[in-house]
């Protein structure tokens, strides 16, 4: 890491620091994003992937907790596009913006603390595997409700909920959890969405069970309708449905499009991929990478 954007300034990565007093790091008081930037090395160039979107969905985050960042979002997408050249990466890239109380007090709340906002990137290959699959599990941890924690923004504090999860699914020898809401229902992944694919049918829960409302999740259910002409069926789903599937996959910008194997200890379809997870997860790389004609829109390209 070259370079971030602090306090209004692109700077040296090492002279981006806050205190430890900071109200956001002793109450968890910021939101984020995540944002993949995809080096296509035929066409010498990066994509960011659904810049735009990402940053819409930043500050209604934002609003949530009474934070306003002095910038639109046609300016973060300027200083992103900026930053991401400065540091000359020629791979694939995870962006994260934060927006945090930056105040240095001690003390609850969030009106009349003042806020900043921060940008970083690094280098980032694949979070979970997304060539042979994953194994999962259902989490004893249950997804934090919509009325303790605002399920539709990315809060840094409430994400506590997914590191527990994914903690414990690791330890027991997954590689990743499925949360479930607090009426039984399937809600993500620690921090993804799922899919399911059950008798021809491509199925997700709808985002009025506590889920994040998934910018990669949007982006799958479109290519599922223009490429395979599915349209994506929004329900509750079961924890049951689950050994029942014949695919099921994450999304999410960590995740991409991840298939999954296992739940349970409980083989999903054969065992190995699926076609149409297959199919999906490719027609996004060929998207994310600026080589789908259909999809300019996506990608923002840096160089």
């Amino acid at each position: 890491m070259k370079y971030a954007f602090f306090k209004g300034e692109i700077v040296p990565f090492q002279d981006a620091k806050i205190s430890v007093m900071t109200h956001a790091f002793n109450y968890g008081t910021g939101v984020f994003e995540g944002i993949r930037g995809y080096y296509n090395p035929e066409k010498k160039q990066m994509y960011i992937l659904k810049l735009k979107e990402h940053y819409e969905r930043f500050l209604r985050s934002c609003r949530v907790l009474k934070m306003k960042p002095r910038l639109t979002v046609e300016e973060l997408c300027q200083v992103t596009v900026e930053l991401a050249k400065k540091n000359s990466y020629h791979e694939d890239v995870y962006i994260r913006p934060l927006a945090y109380k930056s105040d240095e007090r001690i003390g609850l709340g969030l009106t009349g603390i003042g806020d900043d906002l921060c940008i970083f990137l690094s280098p980032f290959g694949e979070y979970l595997d997304i060539s042979k699959g994953i194994r999962v599990c259902t989490s004893t941890w249950r997804r934090i409700d919509d009325i303790s924690v605002p399920a539709r923004a990315k809060v840094t504090g409430s994400y506590i909920n997914s590191s527990l999860a994914k903690s414990d699914a690791i330890e027991s020898g997954f590689a990743e959890a499925i949360m479930l809401s607090h009426d039984g229902h399937v809600a993500e992944g620690s921090g993804e969405n799922i899919f399911m694919v059950r008798s021809g049918k491509l199925i997700t829960p709808p985002v009025t069970d506590n889920i994040l409302e998934g910018i990669t999740r949007e982006a799958i259910m479109e290519l599922a309708k223009d490429k395979l002409g599915l349209d994506t069926v929004e329900r509750s789903v079961d924890k049951s449905e689950l050994y029942m599937a014949d695919e099921l996959f994450f999304t999410g910008t960590g995740a991409q499009v991840s298939p999954i194997i296992e739940v349970d200890r409980h083989m999903v379809g054969d065992g190995a991929m699926g076609p149409i997870t297959q199919k999906l997860q490719k027609a996004y790389f060929i998207a994310a990478r600026g080589e789908d004609h259909k999809y300019p829109h996506w990608v923002t390209p840096v160089y």
